[in-house]
């Protein structure tokens, strides 16, 4: 018969196991993949509020961003390679703390501006195609309840909101589907001149997206590379809902998708 005081204390057994799942979690999120939910709208059709991936961290190396709430002692960044143009990648607001997810249009030395809601990198215009329209139902969307920026101002509930839909060539050849609803304020800036060190990043729905367009802390600003968290890669499940629990929501087209 086993001696009882071998067995070990259960309560203690199940303490260290989950402490042990913990740390194996934690380790996993720090160096290798940490999960992410779209929030906002503002990368659609990329991506779509309710879409879930896990961001690459070993993409862009490490920083202190790279562990939960910025406490990695780390200075600078290790294992480090910058992002090209057209990654789609998460990183730490230099201000307000959040997440956000958006795509590089502009490296360090890039300049960088919007004309009549086209893209110009380096005073060179980036070339769009149209590709038809991205139709949504207006209504609620995700656990944040927000509605959808459509071209037409009077649409109700229920019904369809439209926006116009181009495929986007960047220099270096990466191509990309971006929305406009209508004429916008940051459909025309100034030129921006990213500074050593630091990226330049829109979303992808242009009229709906807070980003380097405007400056922090009302917009992104310029975002210093340290504060890169890791590039998004593939999404791995998608529920329209407003819980993950309601099955019917799921959108199973859009399970292990590649994200372009």
């Amino acid at each position: 018969m086993a001696d009882k005081a071998e067995e070990g204390n259960p309560i203690v057994e199940t303490i260290k196991t989950v402490v042990y799942a913990l740390v194996i979690a934690g380790v996993f999120r720090t160096l290798f993949f940490q999960p992410f939910w779209i929030p906002s709208g503002s990368m659609k059709d990329t991506l779509l509020i309710g879409d879930f991936l896990f961001v690459n961290k070993m993409a862009y190396g490490y920083s202190q961003y790279s562990c939960p709430f910025g406490m990695c002692p780390i200075s600078g960044r290790l294992f480090g390679s910058e992002p090209e143009l057209g990654d789609v990648v998460v990183f730490r607001h230099p201000v307000n703390g959040a997440d956000f997810i958006k795509r590089v249009v502009g490296l360090p030395g890039d300049r960088v501006q919007m004309q009549g809601g086209v893209l110009y990198i380096n005073d060179q215009a980036v070339p769009q195609r149209p590709d038809g329209q991205f139709i949504e139902t207006y209504e609620r969307q995700g656990a944040l309840g927000g509605l959808p920026l459509c071209q037409d101002l009077a649409v109700g509930l229920g019904g369809d909101c439209v926006k116009d839909r181009f495929i986007e060539t960047l220099p270096n050849g990466v191509e990309h589907s971006v929305l406009d609803a209508r004429p916008s304020p940051l459909d025309n800036t100034g030129v921006f001149t990213v500074p050593e060190g630091h990226f330049f990043f829109v979303g992808d729905n242009r009229d709906n997206s807070t980003d380097s367009r405007v400056a922090q802390p009302n917009g992104v600003g310029f975002v210093p590379y340290e504060n890169l968290i890791g590039r998004a890669d593939r999404i791995m499940f998608s529920s329209a809902g407003r819980s993950l629990f309601f099955v019917w929501t799921w959108r199973g087209d859009r399970f292990f998708k590649a994200i372009n």
